[in-house]
């Protein structure tokens, strides 16, 4: 599994958190666990294979929000023994 960590600026509310988990769905529809935060500026999903930024910046811009990147990195479930 690969997290994604996409930067975002602009969210104010809960209605525009919802809004980009909305746009990184459709985006990228094998995207799992998608949460965005306005407070920490950014959301996060989990996907199978690596994500083309591309597609996420114009996402994120075409709903209105600044795309301020993104960084991958290699997920490791944690379980509960684990």
């Amino acid at each position: 599994m690969i997290k994604t960590t996409v930067k975002i600026d602009g969210m104010m509310c809960g209605m525009c958190e919802a809004h980009v988990c909305d746009a990184i769905r459709k985006a990228i529809p094998s995207a799992k666990k998608v949460k965005a935060s306005r407070s920490k500026k950014e959301a996060t999903f989990l996907t199978e294979d690596a994500v083309d930024a591309s597609l996420l910046e114009a996402a994120i811009k075409d709903i209105g929000y600044d795309y301020l990147g993104a960084e991958s990195e290699t997920y490791k479930k944690r379980g509960l023994f684990g």
